[in-house]
């Protein structure tokens, strides 16, 4: 049961991130394509926004491929591991519901990737594992590269939301401050 459990568990996170990156790099599936997911990075401040994206792209492509099939494990759970830490510090600003654009998703995948890291692929995998050696070098490897990432989007100032201006000025003494009431609700 724990096998086929795994089984499953592999599948739909592989499946779904490998989706997810290839929305990135080519644009499949309805996503945006290199380009447009590399200006976004930039403006979330992880720079060069486009190799940022490529990687994240690889990461979730990558590593959703090795993790639902099980092959060179562990590293697939530990590239996904990793685009998920740094996509968790993206999205904390808006909370921990997705339905706000918050992390309750990418912490959701970090987790998972994290638990199919620890208890192995399972019985039912299509390839061997990574060597030691070789799975040591590749964990230090990716913690490097996700240490880089999170350094950059834990500095990064927040993106001003499109339509706003820049830091509110505060009142005036001689104007009063508009009330709750009086402000328009835009939505």
């Amino acid at each position: 049961m724990r096998n086929f459990a795994t089984l499953i568990a592999r599948s739909v996170l592989g499946s779904y991130l490998s989706v997810h990156g290839a929305q990135k790099l080519f644009g499949a599936f309805g996503g945006p394509g290199l380009d447009a997911a590399g200006a976004g990075f930039e403006k979330m401040g992880l720079r060069p926004g486009k190799a940022m994206a490529t990687l994240a792209g690889a990461s979730e492509l990558g590593g959703g491929l090795l993790t639902a099939t099980g092959v060179a494990y562990p590293l697939g759970p530990l590239a996904i591991g990793g685009a998920m830490a740094v996509a968790t510090a993206v999205h904390r600003r808006q909370g921990p519901m997705a339905a706000k654009g918050g992390f309750e998703l990418p912490l959701t995948n970090f987790s998972l990737a994290l638990l199919l890291g620890g208890s192995g692929p399972g019985r039912f995998r299509l390839g061997p594992h990574l060597p030691k050696k070789l799975a040591r070098l590749s964990f230090l490897g990716g913690l490097a590269m996700t240490g880089v990432a999170l350094s950059q989007v834990l500095r990064a100032k927040p993106p001003v939301p499109a339509g706003a201006s820049s830091p509110v000025p505060k009142p005036d003494s001689e104007e009063p401050a508009a009330s709750p009431a009086s402000s328009s609700a835009g939505g």
